[in-house]
């Protein structure tokens, strides 16, 4: 149970993060989508935790708010 706790926090920062770097961007998702070619629905279901993106997804769609995206892996503090 605590890891699947664990994984939704992680999954809702990076869905937070998303968010914040396509409003930071000054677009909307209608925009994004113009730009990426990925369907406004479809970065809509990411942004409410309804769809899980892969690597190719998460790279179209840092270009298009002209970001790249950066991934760590960290050491777990306990």
């Amino acid at each position: 149970m605590k890891s699947e706790a664990i994984r939704t926090f992680e999954a809702d920062k990076i869905i937070q993060t998303l968010i914040e770097a396509r409003r930071a961007s000054g677009l909307t998702q209608k925009e994004l989508s113009e730009l990426t070619g990925i369907a406004q629905g479809d970065i809509s279901k990411l942004e409410t935790g309804n769809a899980n993106p892969s690597l190719r997804t998460l790279i179209r769609l840092a270009e298009g708010m002209g970001m790249q995206l950066k991934v760590e892996f960290c050491p777990v503090s306990h």
